[in-house]
């Protein structure tokens, strides 16, 4: 397993949890594992590590124009741990082949898109009888013959439109790439105004980018679907925060679930804490109690690969940052 090394045990410099980091030595090759960032920046990696295992965490600290003396040091791959690379800076991505987490938490996060669906059209937070004085019709919503918009189609994008289809959806999907979305029943939209305008549920699903970044703006919000309930479960710079804001107090918006803002955590007293449109969590749709198994399962996986010279799974494009 070891040829690429001659045989001796890997080094590898973990940004991991302490959890992550003692169940890599338990892999097959016995590796020297250095959770290096309990002293030290995450790019200021141990010159002796074979390989890189990291989180965002810390990252957005990085030198930005420039990478340190002396990178990748001697570094030959390097795994993200989770499916967003926004926070690392752009030499980052040069020089060495990267994987990603990928596909992780792609389950957890479209349950929670589910969950918010659910939860707006049938208003179980506020149809709740306390008393005989509340027992009375109340007027639900349903999921069939709507339509979930999907800005984005990768694993999470991918695995909301599976789910959401169960429940007699129409599935909108707005993407960059040329391909077809390779799931029956699953429709391509034109535009993004296209997307807007006949989306009922409209999911950001995208990685941010230099072009989506605020690209859910006061333009393509007024492009939306009267009664509209925008989702966002990627990374709070997809939207003008502003805009939304404005949107939600002009009725362009019915509602708006966030999982992420920019920054993160807002400042105290921020407008989104308290909108009566807006339901707020911190940053947590992908979290399940299998995220850890799920994330040493590709983390062996790709260690597996790249020990025995064989191609590594969700290796990231350099040019497209994801």
């Amino acid at each position: 397993m070891n040829s690429i090394l001659s045989g001796r045990r890997p080094v590898i410099a973990s940004h991991l949890t302490e959890l992550q980091a003692e169940r890599l030595r338990q892999h097959a090759s016995q590796p020297v594992v250095i959770e290096y960032t309990k002293t030290q920046e995450p790019w200021d990696v141990p010159p002796e590590a074979d390989f890189l295992f990291t989180f965002m965490r810390g990252w957005a600290r990085a030198p930005r124009d420039a990478p340190p003396h002396g990178w990748p040091y001697n570094l030959r791959w390097i795994q993200v741990g989770a499916a967003g690379l926004d926070a690392f800076p752009r030499w980052f991505f040069h020089d060495l082949p990267i994987s990603s987490g990928r596909g992780i938490q792609s389950t957890g996060i479209a349950e929670y898109v589910l969950a918010a669906i659910l939860l707006h059209e049938k208003r179980l937070d506020r149809t709740v009888a306390r008393s005989p004085a509340d027992w009375r019709e109340y007027p639900l919503g349903g999921l069939a013959g709507k339509t979930v918009g999907l800005l984005g189609f990768g694993a999470i994008g991918s695995a909301v439109a599976q789910r959401a289809l169960a429940f007699g959806t129409r599935v909108l999907v707005y993407r960059r790439s040329a391909d077809a979305p390779g799931i029956p029943g699953v429709e391509r939209a034109a535009t993004l105004e296209q997307l807007a305008a006949e989306s009922d549920h409209l999911v950001i699903a995208s990685a941010l980018t230099p072009e989506t970044r605020n690209i859910v703006g006061s333009r393509f919000l007024s492009h939306g679907k009267p009664g509209q309930h925008l989702i966002n479960v990627s990374r709070g710079a997809h939207i003008d925060q502003e805009a939304l804001v404005t949107a939600l107090d002009a009725g362009i918006l019915a509602a708006a679930t966030l999982d992420v803002t920019d920054p993160e955590p807002l400042p105290e007293g921020h407008p989104i804490y308290t909108h009566p449109k807006i339901r707020l969590t911190p940053h947590t749709s992908g979290q399940t109690e299998r995220f850890d198994d799920l994330l040493t399962a590709k983390l062996f996986a790709n260690l597996d690969r790249f020990l025995a010279g064989r191609p590594l799974i969700d290796q990231v494009d350099p040019e497209r940052g994801y």
